[in-house]
């Protein structure tokens, strides 16, 4: 069977979980506590990041952009990346900004502050951090209601990986309820399509110890 590492609140896991799912690619979980640093981890992947795949095959791929580009070689019967080129740089340049730039400037400073340092052990949120990061969401969810009410998908008229990347990051802050969504309608309506897909399902059952989600994280209908 095809092995995921993950971590469930991570947006770079549960992006390659959203396309090995769209893809109907079955796979197995197995959750990765990467501050511990296991050497058996350590010899399939050095970095001890995750996501990392294990193929079938026994081919580990690490980094959830080389998993993402491996997937769409590997099996393209159902493309996540675009059918032409304008096509296909725009969804690369949605992904690189999501999972940049909005994980720089959001996902870093409000779920590492306040999920990831207390898994792993790591002392309380930073006050600044949490500043920034409240300050920079407005912005980015902004830009999502645009393009959102623009396009009928992230990159244009397709579904595509640029709409996984940002589903990705929304999905672990709505988990922690960090999201306003009624700033953002149309963002708000997107966000309600994609988590109705059966890809989204096994990232809505999600759960970290000590922690509940609100309400409506799991709620198809928001």
């Amino acid at each position: 069977m095809r092995i995921l590492y993950h971590l469930p609140l991570s947006p770079y896991s549960r992006k390659v979980r959203l396309a090995l799912g769209e893809k109907r690619l079955p796979f197995e979980l197995k959750m990765e506590r990467v501050w511990e640093r296991r050497p058996d981890y350590l010899a399939l992947n050095p970095v001890g990041t995750v996501p990392m795949l294990v193929e079938e095959t026994g081919l580990a791929i690490p980094d959830s952009w080389v998993i993402c580009e491996y997937l769409e070689e590997a099996y393209p019967d159902t493309p996540l990346l675009g059918r032409t080129l304008a096509e296909r740089v725009e969804v690369r340049r949605l992904v690189v900004w999501f999972d940049e730039k909005f994980g720089s400037e959001v996902t870093r400073n409000l779920l590492n502050e306040k999920v990831m340092k207390r898994i792993s052990g790591r002392g309380n949120p930073d006050g600044g951090a949490l500043r920034a990061g409240y300050a920079n969401i407005r912005f980015h969810l902004s830009y999502i209601d645009w393009l959102a009410e623009t396009r009928q998908w992230m990159a244009g008229n397709m579904l595509s990986l640029a709409d996984f990347a940002a589903a990705a990051h929304l999905s672990c802050l709505d988990f922690i309820d960090d999201i306003a969504w009624d700033t953002a309608p149309a963002a708000k309506d997107w966000y309600a399509r994609i988590k109705s897909r059966p890809c989204f399902r096994s990232l809505l059952q999600d759960r970290v110890s000590g922690m509940t989600p609100p309400a409506h994280y799991a709620d198809l209908d928001f």
